[in-house]
């Protein structure tokens, strides 16, 4: 998906507690991403979005990304309840299974990498 290509001018230094968060909790989660590059809420989110994730250093193997179709179905749609999208789901394992810990749903109040690195910090995954 185009979508999930970093924007180059995203300034993570002017995000900088945003990237320390998610870099902070490299190993520690999965991102599982729902988008499609026809979704105009995806066009506007996820570009950022990678661009954070980018600059943190998640590695690939730690970000699942779904397209969808129109009817917004596609892998994984049914298992996690995605009605909308862009959708993100931040998982932990842990000794009782996965645990989701954080879901960004199409348009939040604040922009997808701070309302995911806020939810980090909230359920204290960095600690």
């Amino acid at each position: 998906m185009e979508t999930t290509e970093p924007t180059p001018t995203w300034d993570a230094e002017a995000h900088s507690e945003v990237v320390d968060a998610i870099e902070a909790a490299v190993g520690e989660v999965t991102y599982r991403v729902w988008g499609a590059d026809w979704c105009g809420d995806c066009r506007a989110v996820l570009p950022d979005f990678f661009a954070a994730l980018d600059a943190a250093g998640v590695p690939d193997e730690e970000v699942a990304v779904h397209e969808v179709d129109r009817d917004k179905q596609g892998e994984g749609v049914d298992a996690y309840d995605v009605t909308l999208i862009p959708t993100i789901v931040v998982e932990r394992d842990g000794e009782d299974g996965t645990t989701e810990i954080a879901r960004f749903e199409e348009s939040e109040g604040r922009p997808a990498a701070q309302y995911v690195a806020d939810r980090l910090l909230d359920a204290d995954v960095l600690a």
